[in-house]
């Protein structure tokens, strides 16, 4: 049974249209969350969770409308509508186990322990990835699963503003909680549909909210949904959904686009340069601190290689290359291999026991190109394996004093190999992301085009650009420091100047080979180091950390390409990759800055002469925002306003309790608590027509229907009273509709902030809270 507008039925309000409102308007304003990811497989995921919440609760409402009895007492009726939420939130568990975590599930669709268990380590991961993503961000499995649960809660909120509360207007506090989401991490322009989405959303639950209270009145009519309320709210929503769009011109946004602290830190560290920083900037000054053993290697060749960190792979031509997102789905500990390479290519097999020394960092250093890594007394879950950036990475933990064995594939390409690698194709995703580019100074993009030529094949262009670094005719120099230039670009400023260390070599080249249509990154790590002991052991040290760059060729992967000037003694031999060795006299610049050369920015440490770590402080203020200050804040937001919304729930409530009522007796006291909550001073002690007199010369005449109105309220009110009691006849609409009359024609007789006032902060219903307080506080005994 559907519980009419009035209220005069006491069962379960079941609220269909109102539910199925609330639902469209979630799946509406979720959309805002639409550039928060970089692909839209989030969707249906959070589309299913709300619609378990949505269509679950009407479903719900109206099967324990059948089952509620209306006369079988408050207690039913609470018990009832204490069920839906329940039964929602239990619906949505459901929905995340069918979706995440099937496995263990019985019959794939009911929770069981092991099936929670597993959705909690789902949620548990998606709990890193807020800290480890930035905004585009992966729709990885555990941040899916958390954003389902984000709305599925919002989603009950306004489903619970919207039927029980009976108040839809207020579930836009809803939707304005998914659109803090974008406007807090999405870099730049918020999209449209950021602003649009809600906004509809918003008109929806308008729409619902007039139908609600338009329903049964006299400007009503049948009741229809088309018919009730439909014009005055969808004046309302157009409103709403213009200002959406008006929105992006004067609503301002946050520039770190990240949803908490992202991967840019390091590892914990311990304040003495033992982890890399993801940042390789180009320009700074360096210092040169004693060098300190980070890792012992043993290897089964002379010779291993690079040992490869962490893979840099969008250039911002004001702060140099960053580390995007990570894709951390895969844990090193899944069977198969974690990068084989093509079966076109020529490479070695190589293993290596690498013992941590003094390293800590989040990054965990490998070989090219990685099979599989057994990390020794730790478990190998703590660490994700990123396919593309061929990552591995800590998630909660780092390298300090772990003990691991890496088994790799090296490439080992050819001249003609790499001569016979076509021209990647324009509509690769390869060849979108790693050319992308921001505009570059016409110095450099002038120097990419002198350099090579698009009749060149892409090793012919790439080798074109190791020349310029590596032929010394062309003085580029290795310097602890680059000088200040007059640019205003650094990048341009190193091209021209010539003079610096490893980051500035490595991501100039990568730029310029990007900018030759060839796809391109920077890679952090460390040279192999040097050999200990008569077991033939290497020691890397913070001498050997290092940046080069990997170039990718079509067929067959990413190749390393080192255009720094180094020692030969630290040097891995690259043969499709010739260069010069470092002059002896290029690195005698003192350790101490200079005053001319800038000072770098990095927020924690960077690479040294001969690539050695050094720290930085920490600017003030240079942690990236996390989106869990604007959750909470928006949370204790929406907290203030359901509170405060509680006095207004609780008088309309009131008020339609009494009008279903009907009776003399409820309707005057309906009349004597609208004075009170207008300020309107009476004398207490009046009788009803005295009463009715003293709100009569309020009107001043203006209102005669009013004053027959409080004429006919007082009346029926005395013989209630003082008249001989009679069989209750029923609600008598000749009264009901006087009550309105005189309501109506005393707000038009009070100032806005009284009307407000009364609206949102009624008098009555706290003076009635402060008796039911007083009359059930305890009161101490009085000694005898």
């Amino acid at each position: 049974m559907t519980r009419p507008p009035d209220g005069s039925s006491r069962s379960l309000d079941t609220g269909t249209g109102t539910a199925l409102a609330a639902t469209v308007a979630v799946l509406l304003g979720a959309l805002a969350l639409d550039p928060v990811f970089a692909a839209r497989t989030w969707i249906a995921p959070v589309t299913l969770a709300v619609l378990a919440v949505g269509l679950g609760g009407a479903a719900l409402r109206a099967g324990l409308a059948r089952l509620v009895d209306p006369d079988g007492g408050r207690l039913a009726l609470a018990a009832g509508r204490l069920l839906v939420p329940v039964g929602q939130l239990a619906l949505v568990l459901v929905v995340l186990t069918v979706v995440f975590t099937p496995e263990h599930a019985l019959a794939g669709v009911v929770p069981t322990p092991g099936s929670l268990a597993d959705l909690g380590g789902v949620l548990g991961d998606g709990a890193a990835e807020i800290r480890e993503q930035a905004t585009p961000a992966l729709p990885l499995t555990g941040l899916v699963a958390l954003t389902s649960v984000f709305v599925a809660l919002v989603a009950l909120a306004v489903d619970l503003l919207a039927v029980p509360a009976r108040q839809p207007a207020l579930g836009g506090l809803g939707l304005l909680v998914l659109y803090c989401v974008p406007v807090s991490t999405v870099t730049g322009d918020v999209a449209f549909v950021s602003f649009a989405a809600p906004a509809a959303g918003f008109a929806v639950l308008l729409w619902a909210d007039q139908r609600g209270r338009l329903i049964g009145s006299a400007r009503g009519g049948s009741g229809s949904p088309l018919g009730t309320g439909t014009l005055p709210a969808l004046r309302t929503g157009l409103v709403a959904l213009v200002a959406g769009v008006l929105l992006p011109a004067v609503v301002p946004t946050l520039s770190e686009g990240s949803l908490a602290a992202g991967m840019g830190g390091a590892g914990t560290g311990d304040g003495v340069g033992t982890a890399l920083d993801p940042v390789a900037e180009m320009q700074g000054q360096l210092t040169l601190p004693d060098p300190i053993d980070l890792l012992r290697v043993d290897s089964s060749v002379e010779d291993p290689g690079y040992l490869r960190a962490v893979a840099l792979d969008e250039y911002d031509g004001d702060e140099g290359w960053h580390l995007s997102n990570l894709d951390g789905q895969l844990s090193i500990a899944d069977d198969g291999a974690l990068a084989p390479l093509s079966a076109a290519q020529t490479s070695r097999r190589v293993t290596a026991a690498i013992t941590v020394l003094e390293h800590d960092d989040r990054f965990l250093p490998l070989l090219y190109s990685p099979l599989s890594v057994r990390v020794q007394d730790a478990d190998d879950e703590d660490w994700r394996f990123d396919q593309d950036a061929r990552t591995a990475f800590g998630r909660d933990t780092t390298t300090g004093g772990l003990s691991y064995r890496v088994t790799a594939e090296q490439p080992e390409p050819s001249v003609a190999e790499l001569q016979a690698a076509p021209q990647t194709s324009e509509d690769a995703d390869v060849q979108q992301r790693y050319t992308e580019l921001p505009a570059l100074d016409p110095s450099v993009t002038l120097l990419a085009d002198g350099l090579t030529s698009p009749e060149q094949t892409p090793y012919e262009r790439v080798r074109a650009i190791l020349g310029l670094f590596t032929d010394r005719a062309n003085g580029f120099t290795y310097s602890l420091s680059t000088q200040s230039g007059t640019t205003g670009d650094d990048l341009a400023d190193f091209l021209r100047l010539r003079r610096g260390y490893c980051e500035q070599y490595a991501g100039a080249m990568a730029v310029l080979v990007r900018a030759a249509g060839v796809p391109a990154r920077v890679v952090l790590g460390y040279t192999p180091g040097r050999e200990r002991g008569e077991d033939g052991h290497r020691v890397v040290t913070t001498d050997d950390a290092h940046a080069w760059v990997e170039v990718w060729f079509d067929g067959l992967g990413w190749i390393p390409f080192d255009p720094t000037p180094i020692a030969a003694n630290r040097a891995v031999p690259l043969p499709w990759a010739p260069r010069s060795e470092a002059i002896a006299d290029a690195v005698t610049d003192p350790a101490t800055p200079s005053a001319e050369a800038p000072v770098p920015a990095g927020p924690t440490a960077t690479l040294d002469r001969d690539d050695q770590q050094v720290p930085l402080a920490v600017p003030a203020g240079a942690e990236p925002a996390s989106l869990l200050p604007w959750l909470a804040g928006a949370g204790g937001v929406l907290l203030l306003v359901a509170v405060a919304g509680v006095p207004l729930l609780a008088r309309r409530r009131v008020r339609r309790a009494r009008l279903a009522d009907g009776r003399p007796a409820a309707l005057w006291d309906e009349l004597l608590d609208t004075t009170t909550d207008l300020g309107i001073e009476v004398a207490g002690a009046s009788t009803p027509r005295q009463l009715a007199r003293q709100l009569a010369e309020r009107l001043s005449g203006a209102e005669p229907a009013a004053v027959a109105g409080l004429r006919t309220l007082a009346l029926a009110e005395e013989r209630s009273v003082y008249g001989p009691p009679t069989d209750a006849p029923g609600p008598d609409p000749a009264l009901t509709e006087a009550l309105g009359t005189v309501r109506r024609a005393l707000l038009r007789s009070a100032t806005r902030p009284q009307r407000l006032r009364a609206a949102c902060w009624p008098a009555s219903t706290l003076a009635a809270a402060a008796r039911w307080v007083t009359a059930h506080t305890p009161r101490p005994l009085r000694p005898a």
